[in-house]
Parts: structure tokens; C-alpha cells; sequence
């Protein structure tokens, strides 16, 4: 009977356990959700043409109690990398030793405050949603002028849905929408608070005089991604997050156009520029104070005309640093090939490291009249990583660069070790002051000079062939090995 008694009861108690039990997990599950609205219910509170906006102007310096310093992101978020990878963060892409293609994550753009279907002018709106745009244009053509928009709150959630696909930008225009945005203020303190955000095919963006300010880290100025089209034109934008390029692109690319104005990204791992799209930029100030100045990734571009740039480099326990990096990281947010970098007058500056770093990929550069300043004796290094990025496999991961120069002066060393390739070609009267794999380090070089441009040698120097005239190489006390012969 005891036996009976005491089975009874415990089988009531586990009943009531699991009942408990699941309350809980119905109560969390529910919490989770409530930050999740649907599409539908998003129509349901914006009523015809635009509800009024929220009070308050949006205005955030950085100063007060925002104070653009960051906190440290949550874990697997471009911030602070695992336990036993390098310091800082890794260029805008995926964070070490991320699978290619980025897993399987599905298009997820996240809610929004306000859905724009006509145009607006004058007014404040603000959104402190998870996942959530401030304005979202989906498919119309819209003129927003005079405003201020502010993201002051909500979160960027998991994955990479603020990086690949907007959700947590402050303005985010998709679906083949025509937006022009002229004389507004954008103003983010958020994780994933990029600026403004063009997204997909046939989706075009025109800035015009924006004064756009981010704190949080994966947080850029402007940003394209899934092959969408912004042009910006002679505006003021400054980052302060990690990973938060100025002028920032990922994953599908697309093309950015921008003429005039001041673009400043301060982060570490923060470029001015980075590129995995089409970028052009014309008559503007492009300054990193913690990262390099532009950075190219794949079968992408950049092309700087007329343009004053510079980059910083910070970063502990790498293997190099640059002011230029030309690379494929192998995260599948930048397709495989040929990478271009072209720059044609104005300035080209380095605080630290190397100017051009080329890695795990082929490329081209040109350089035109440039005004380059180097803050070490390396020009440009053309080598293979230690792969602790992902960034090819040790051994097989060199860089293949053709650089091509027109009325230039080129001073310093270039380095290409043995698994990479360089076809430097000196032209319309460049000179170029300086050595050629003076340790002999194996790489091939060839060498191209018309008859107008020289080489003056400033160390032993080593390359596999020369095509030009011989009275343009001026060796001095210095001997020129041409496919391991010395070069009379």
C-alpha cells in the first residue's frame, strides 16, 4: 500500500514539473518572439501615407551620454575574436575562421518604425526596435528632404542580417525602390546601426548633403550590398565602431558612386573605404584612424580621383600592416578574381605599415600623379598570409599584381615572395626610386619601362625579366640581377 502511495505521488509530481516546465519555456519562447514583428503587422500600424512623426529632434553629438566609445559587442559579432586569434577585428568580413558562404542564413531584413510610400519633408522619427529600420522604402520612389532620423536603440540580432540585408539600419531602401535623401541628419548608436542602406538589384540611392553619425561596431556610413546602386555627393559622414567603414559594402556588392565631401571612419578594423562592390569616389577627404585607409576584397573595385586619403593602422599580433589591403578572405561575401585599385591624382598618405599589401588574390593597380607618403620603406608587398584569418591555405595563398604606372613617382622597396607574381610596368615618364626583392626573396617580377620613365636603384635587386630601355635603370653602386644574370 505504501509502495502504491508512493508511486502516485511521484507520478504527480513529474506531471506537475513538466507543467511547469512548460510555462517556462512557453514564456520565453513568447519574449523572444515579442521583438520579432511580422511585415504584416508592420502595415497594420502605419497607416495610408505617414503617421505623424515622434517628438523630440533626434539630435545625439558625440558626447553626453553617448559618448562614442562602444561597449564590448556580444560574443560572435565582429568584435573581440575568439580566445587564440588574433587581436582586433578582421577587415568588415566574416570574423576568423568563418565557414565560406557564411552558413545558410535566409534574407531577413528585420521590421521597421515607419514604411515610406510618398515624400517627406521636415520632421523627426526615431526607432528603438529590435531589428528595426527607422524608414523603410520597399519598391517606391520617394524624395526625403530636411530630416532627422535616429536609431537610438534595439538590437542587430543574431547572424549577420544588419551586415548582409539592412535590419537594423537607420534608413534601408529595397525592392528596386528610387529614394533621394537631401539635407538630412542620420544619427545611429546601435550594433548593426548602418546609416543609410541600399539593398538588391535595381534598388538606387541618392545622397545628397547627409550628415551621418554611427557609435556602434558593424555600423557603416552608407552601405550597398546584394548588388543595389547609391550615389552620395558632397557629404559629411563619421563612424566610431568597429567594422564600420565610411563608405562600406558586403556581401552581393553593387555599385557606389560618391563626389565630394568628408568620410571618416575611426574603429579599429574600420576603413574609410571597403570595397566589395564597384566604389568610385571623386573630390573627397577619405581618412581611418584606426584602420587601413581602403581595402578591396575579390573580384571588386575602387577608383580615387582627385581624392585626399588617408589610414592608420591599429592592431596587436598581425602578421602585417598596411595602408592599402587588396585580398580575398574566402568568407564568400566577395566573389573570386580580378581586383582593381585606381587612383589618379590628389593623395595617398600611411601612419603605419606597409602602402600596398596584396594577398590571396590577383589584382591591378594604377597609379596616376599620386602624391605618396609612406610612413616605412615598403611601397608594396606582394605575399602569402599565415592563413590564421582564413585567407587561403599556408603555402597556396599568394598574390598575383600587375601594377601599372603613369606619371608617377614611386619611392621605396617592394617585396614579392616566392609564391606570388608582379609585372610592374613604369610609364609616361614615371621614376621609381627604389629595390626590387633586394633579399632575393624568389617571387617572379617582371619589369616594363617605356623610354620615358626610370629606375633609379637604391639596393641590390632582384627580377625575372625586363622589357624598356636600358639607359632608364640607373643602378649606382647597386647591382640588378635580371633572371639571375647581372645586369650591365
Amino acid at each position: 500500500m505504501n509502495r502504491i502511495k508512493y508511486t502516485l505521488l511521484l507520478a504527480l509530481a513529474l506531471v506537475l514539473f513538466g507543467t511547469g516546465c512548460a510555462s517556462k519555456s512557453s514564456t520565453e519562447n513568447k519574449t523572444a518572439d515579442s521583438g520579432q514583428t511580422t511585415e504584416d503587422e508592420n502595415r497594420g500600424d502605419a497607416p495610408e501615407g505617414m503617421p505623424p512623426p515622434p517628438g523630440g529632434d533626434g539630435e545625439m553629438a558625440f558626447g553626453g551620454s553617448q559618448d562614442g566609445r562602444p561597449g564590448p559587442p556580444p560574443g560572435g559579432f565582429g568584435g573581440t575574436p575568439p580566445e587564440g586569434s588574433p587581436g582586433g577585428q578582421p577587415p568588415e568580413g566574416m570574423p576568423p575562421g568563418a565557414p565560406p558562404g557564411g552558413g545558410s542564413m535566409e534574407v531577413d531584413h528585420g521590421s521597421y518604425a515607419y514604411l515610406i510610400s510618398e515624400d517627406l519633408s521636415g520632421g523627426s522619427y526615431e526607432s528603438t526596435g529590435d531589428m528595426e529600420n527607422v524608414l523603410r522604402i520597399e519598391g517606391e520612389e520617394v524624395l526625403l528632404e530636411d530630416l532627422v532620423i535616429t536609431k537610438s536603440g534595439g538590437q542587430a540580432g543574431a547572424g549577420e542580417s544588419s551586415n548582409f540585408y539592412g535590419s537594423n539600419a537607420a534608413v534601408l531602401a529595397l525592392n528596386g525602390a528610387d529614394v533621394i535623401i537631401n539635407d538630412s541628419r542620420i544619427i545611429t548608436s546601435v550594433r548593426g546601426g548602418n546609416g543609410i542602406f541600399s539593398y538588391g538589384e535595381g534598388t538606387e540611392v541618392e545622397v545628397n548633403r547627409a550628415y551621418i553619425r554611427t557609435t556602434g561596431n558593424s555600423s557603416g556610413g552608407v552601405m550597398v550590398t546584394g548588388g543595389g546602386t547609391m550615389t552620395v555627393n558632397d557629404s559629411d559622414i563619421e563612424t566610431r565602431g568597429g567594422s564600420s567603414a565610411a563608405l562600406r559594402t558586403d556581401r552581393g556588392g553593387g555599385t557606389l558612386i560618391v563626389d565630394g565631401g568628408t568620410y571618416t571612419a575611426n574603429g579599429n578594423g574600420s576603413p574609410a573605404v571597403y570595397s566589395t562592390a564597384d566604389i568610385t569616389v571623386k573630390n573627397a577627404v577619405l581618412k581611418a584612424g584606426g584602420s587601413e585607409a581602403v581595402v578591396v576584397e575579390g573580384k571588386n573595385s575602387v577608383s580615387l580621383y582627385d581624392c585626399t586619403v588617408s589610414g592608420n593602422m591599429i592592431k596587436d599580433n598581425v602578421e602585417n600592416l598596411q595602408n592599402v589591403m587588396i585580398y580575398q578572405s574566402m568568407s564568400g561575401d566577395a566573389e573570386t578574381g580580378q581586383s582593381h585599385f585606381t587612383m589618379e591624382g590628389g593623395s595617398l598618405s600611411s601612419g603605419v605599415g606597409d602602402m600596398f599589401y596584396v594577398t590571396n588574390t590577383d589584382c591591378t593597380i594604377t597609379l596616376k600623379s599620386v602624391d605618396l607618403e609612406l610612413s616605412n620603406s615598403v611601397v608594396l608587398k606582394v605575399s602569402g598570409n599565415d592563413a590564421r584569418n582564413g585567407w587561403g591555405q599556408v603555402g597556396a595563398n599568394g598574390g598575383n599584381c600587375d601594377m601599372l604606372t603613369k606619371d608617377q613617382v614611386l619611392k621605396g622597396d617592394i617585396i614579392v615572395d616566392e609564391i606570388s607574381s608582379l609585372e610592374l610596368s613604369l610609364t609616361e615618364g614615371s621614376v621609381f626610386t627604389g629595390t626590387i626583392n633586394s633579399g632575393d626573396q624568389g617571387g617572379t617580377v617582371d619589369l616594363a619601362m617605356d623610354a620615358g620613365s626610370r629606375w633609379v636603384l637604391t639596393g641590390d635587386s632582384y627580377i625575372d625579366s625586363l622589357r624598356g630601355q636600358a639607359g632608364s635603370i640607373e643602378t649606382g653602386a647597386y647591382t640588378l640581377y635580371v633572371n639571375g644574370t647581372r645586369f650591365e
